[in-house]
């Protein structure tokens, strides 16, 4: 029987495989090229001017959401994993959602509710007959407020890794910690979190990148950092070599963190709790502390969900945008052409470079894996700068050749067109879909492999009769996140549209920014009800019937890390 590892793979499909990574590299090396070739000048300029101050509050704002991520996620996770109490059913799907919003929609809800001319403020007035300088109220548009939009949203990916993680542990070394005079708390943090520890971190890292990669909420909120510094610097100041060193400072921080990401996910196998997996017996609670878990539980879900999305529907049931008029059906439409075709050759490209390393794992293929999936720790502002420079210069050559040769204007035949977008989709979210596809892979024993070899099956018939059927779930789990991920995706789109091509994010953002909140609040709310069906789906492949068996964890933790 040949060995799968040795099985030829069409010079096509490594072709493929290498093009993909090759696009997935090329916004970065752009910027570090640009950027190395704007002079010290403006670097010199931007170090005495904006640079600390960009620093500072990217720094502040990455250690407040991380560390708020971290502790509401582990607690969470860790009372609907080990404990009953009344709604525990409903509260483990339900803390998941707020992973359908994008910060930025939080903020406009919030801003409406709590700034000055707000509901809270203007009811506290009524109420006491202050006067605006009579009472001191917390400033939403601040640091502290786009880090708690932030929180709001972020913290389900702590959340869902290290609910995967706690059922993945068996219960032998609590139940050890427990006979030896800890108390449930104390087993709880120098056993069960230790455990855990490389899943909580790995959570909490993705949120840091996604804090990285934030533009609206800052933007909205009027917060000076690298991701804002980037936009003002290409669109306002015009400095392309500002934008590209700028871009180059956020692409350093983003990939140590992912390098430390990708450490962390690499040592969770490290943490096994043996090879005797028992079933951890979850404990049930009563009275206060039944009560208090329900609190702690309901809180971020009240928080992060369900008062944004009242306030968004009681914003729009006012505005005067009309969902099915033919502009918002436009909005509609490219949204959901963007984010189709996106999802659609993100998958497709991830499916080619999984299955190339499948039947050649050599030190080449998973190279181009992870050159292919560093691009999720990359914000979407940077991508589309990397973009930008080699496929205008090649635009202007081309057309430069065209006019001299025949007389023909080709104009922008690329960056003027939805196929740059959609190169930067591809970049940003390749690795959602390569985790996705690799979790559900290693369910597909490579002895079945070779048995369609033997039985005179090519590799691509392989893929599409044994692999594609046994994928079906995984695939669809990867369209779908990638598919919401785009249509949430803001600074990229604003950079990178063509000419009267908005989407529902840019609708929304415009809006908003003109302090048009009740008409923001209607793409808005489109834009979170999209994302409710990949957040089901994610909660139940974590909480199947199989969660309490280390391989179907596993894949679900796979689906669960690619989500940013």
């Amino acid at each position: 029987m040949p060995n799968p590892a040795r099985i030829q793979t069409p010079r096509r499909l490594s072709g493929l495989a290498w093009l993909v990574a090759g696009l997935c590299v090329l916004p970065m090396a752009a910027v570090v090229v640009a950027a190395l070739g704007g002079g010290t000048d403006t670097l010199v300029s931007l170090a005495g001017s904006v640079l600390p101050r960009y620093a500072g509050a990217t720094a502040l704002l990455v250690v407040i959401v991380g560390t708020g991520t971290a502790v509401i996620g582990t607690a969470t996770a860790w009372l609907v994993t080990a404990t009953r109490f009344p709604g525990r059913r409903v509260l483990e799907i339900a803390l998941a959602l707020p992973l359908t919003y994008p910060a930025y929609v939080l903020a406009y809800a919030y801003t409406d509710l709590l700034d000055h001319p707000g509901w809270v403020q203007t009811s506290l007035r009524d109420l006491t007959g202050w006067g605006p300088r009579d009472y001191w109220f917390p400033e939403i548009r601040s640091l502290g407020g786009a880090a708690a939009m932030l929180v709001f949203v972020l913290y389900p990916y702590v959340y869902l890794l290290a609910r995967a993680a706690f059922l993945r542990q068996s219960a032998t070394a609590y139940i050890a910690a427990r006979t030896l005079g800890q108390g449930p708390w104390g087993a709880f943090f120098r056993v069960s979190v230790p455990v855990a520890r490389p899943a909580i971190a790995g959570g909490v890292l993705l949120a840091m990148m996604e804090t990285l990669a934030d533009y609206g909420t800052v933007a909205y909120f009027g917060v000076q950092t690298f991701a804002t510094g980037i936009y003002v610097s290409w669109f306002g100041l015009f400095d392309r070599a500002a934008a590209a060193q700028l871009a180059l400072c956020l692409l350093v921080v983003a990939l140590a963190l992912a390098t430390l990401e990708q450490r962390q996910r690499q040592n969770q196998r490290h943490h096994d709790a043996g090879r005797r997996f028992e079933r951890m017996e979850p404990v049930t609670l009563r009275g206060r502390a039944a009560a208090g878990a329900v609190a702690i539980c309901a809180l971020p879900v009240f928080f992060g969900f369900l008062l944004p999305t009242g306030i968004l529907i009681a914003l729009a049931s006012g505005a005067s945008q009309i969902l099915l008029s033919p502009r918002y059906l436009a909005f509609l439409q490219h949204s959901l052409t963007l984010a189709g075709i996106a999802a659609g050759l993100t998958v497709a490209a991830a499916m080619v470079m999984g299955f190339n390393a499948r039947l050649r794992p050599t030190r080449g293929t998973q190279a181009a894996m992870r050159i292919a999936g560093i691009g999720y720790a990359v914000p979407g502002g940077v991508i589309a700068v990397g973009l930008l420079f080699p496929f205008a210069a090649f635009d202007n050559w081309l057309d430069a050749i065209m006019e001299a040769q025949f007389g023909i204007d080709t104009g922008l035949l690329i960056t003027g067109s939805i196929w740059l977008m959609i190169a930067a989709y591809m970049v940003r979210f390749m690795a959602v879909a390569l985790n996705a596809y690799e979790s559900g892979l290693s369910t597909v024993n490579p002895n079945m492999d070779a048995v369609a070899r033997t039985l005179g099956q090519g590799p691509v018939p392989m893929l599409r009769r044994v692999h594609m059927p046994i994928l079906r779930p995984s695939i669809l789990t990867a369209l779908l996140i990638v598919f919401v991920d785009v249509m949430k995706e803001l600074p990229a789109t604003l950079i990178l549209r063509p000419f009267n091509y908005d989407t529902l994010a840019v609708q929304a953002h415009r809006l908003a920014s003109d302090e048009r909140l009740a008409e923001a609040a209607v793409p808005s709310l489109v834009i979170g009800a999209v994302g409710l069906l990949p957040v089901a789906l994610l909660c139940w492949s974590i909480g199947r019937e199989g969660r309490h068996t280390r391989s179907a964890v596993d894949a679900a933790q796979g689906q669960v890390s690619g989500t940013v």
